[in-house]
């Protein structure tokens, strides 16, 4: 399965937001800025989790996005179904009933054993991004940060949140 850019630009930017202190935001540039990545782009995806709610869009002083609830409480497949959907990634055609030797239409059972393997893997898929949150990876990353990536990492937020 192949999911777009946004998905993990959206993830590093809502892992970001998980380290703010309560009540302030980022606007989307900050974000963008922050992976160096294209504040247009980032902008549109930070909207579509906005729909979603998992950010929330905030004006004024400390404004910009933040994440509309704990980050306990946000998974990856909130964040993915945002950014792609949630539309099953295997869209079965039944191509059984075409060509040369197709079985006559009541003579096959539905749904086929491709299908049925397809959704069982994509079930587990989901199941395992339900089951990781924002403030699980939030813990690995911070577990990982060096002292100077902490202190480079909260000087940069000094300066966007002053």
């Amino acid at each position: 399965m192949k999911m777009s850019e946004g998905v993990e630009w959206t993830a590093h930017a809502c892992v970001l937001l998980a380290a703010l202190p309560q009540g302030t935001g980022l606007p989307a540039a900050a974000l963008a800025e922050f992976h160096t990545l294209a504040p247009a782009y980032m902008a549109k995806h930070m909207q579509a989790l906005a729909r979603a709610g998992v950010v929330e869009s905030v004006r004024g002083a400390g404004g910009g996005y933040r994440l509309a609830r704990p980050a306990a409480e946000i998974s990856l497949w909130d964040i993915v179904e945002a950014i792609e959907g949630s539309a099953p990634a295997f869209r079965c055609t039944e191509i059984r009933k075409d060509g040369p030797c197709a079985a006559p239409a009541g003579s096959f059972h539905r749904p086929c054993e491709i299908h049925s393997a397809f959704s069982r893997a994509e079930t587990a898929w989901r199941a395992e991004l339900k089951a990781v949150t924002l403030s699980d990876i939030a813990a690995m990353v911070a577990s990982k940060m060096t002292a100077q990536r902490r202190a480079d990492m909260a000087a940069w937020l000094a300066g966007k949140l002053g």
